[in-house]
C-alpha cells in the first residue's frame, strides 16, 4: 500500500531543505551546499521508491534501487533513471566529507562554488522531475 501523504511529506520537506539550500550558496558554504543537496536528493528518490510501493533500504544512496525498479518508475521517469542514480551516487560520495572533513581535508577548503552550483542543480533538477510526474 502506497502512503501517499508520507510521498508529499518528503516531497514537501525536499522543497524546504532546496529553500535552505538556497541561503547557504548565499553565504558561500560550498561545503554545507554539498552535504544538503545530498539529502534533498536521498529524501526525494525515497520518495519516489515510496510512490511506487517500494520500501527503501536504510541508506543513503538509493539510486541503484531505483535504476533496478525502471519498469515500475512512472513513463515520465524512466529515461532518467540513469541520471538519477548518477546524482545519488556522486553526491553519496561526497556525503561525509563535506560534512566532517579527513585529516587531510578541510570541507571549507576543499569545495568550491562548481561543486556547490553542480549540487545544488542536481538536487533542484531531480526534485523538480520527480515532482513533475508525481504530484
Amino acid at each position: 500500500m502506497i502512503n501517499r501523504g508520507l510521498v508529499r511529506d518528503y516531497l514537501e520537506r525536499c522543497g524546504h531543505r532546496l529553500a535552505a539550500i538556497d541561503v547557504l550558496y548565499a553565504r558561500a558554504a560550498w561545503a554545507d551546499v554539498v552535504r544538503e543537496s545530498q539529502e534533498v536528493v536521498e529524501l526525494a528518490l525515497k520518495a519516489l521508491l515510496r510512490h511506487i510501493n517500494v520500501d527503501p533500504p536504510r541508506v543513503h544512496d538509493v539510486g541503484r534501487v531505483v535504476q533496478e525498479q525502471h519498469d515500475a518508475l512512472p513513463e515520465g521517469l524512466r529515461a532518467h533513471d540513469a541520471r538519477m542514480a548518477a546524482i545519488s551516487k556522486q553526491l553519496r560520495r561526497d556525503r561525509e566529507l563535506a560534512f566532517y572533513g579527513s585529516e587531510d581535508l578541510t570541507p571549507g577548503d576543499f569545495y568550491v562554488e562548481d561543486d556547490a552550483r553542480r549540487a545544488r542543480d542536481d538536487a533542484r533538477w531531480l526534485v523538480e522531475t520527480i515532482t513533475a510526474e508525481l504530484c
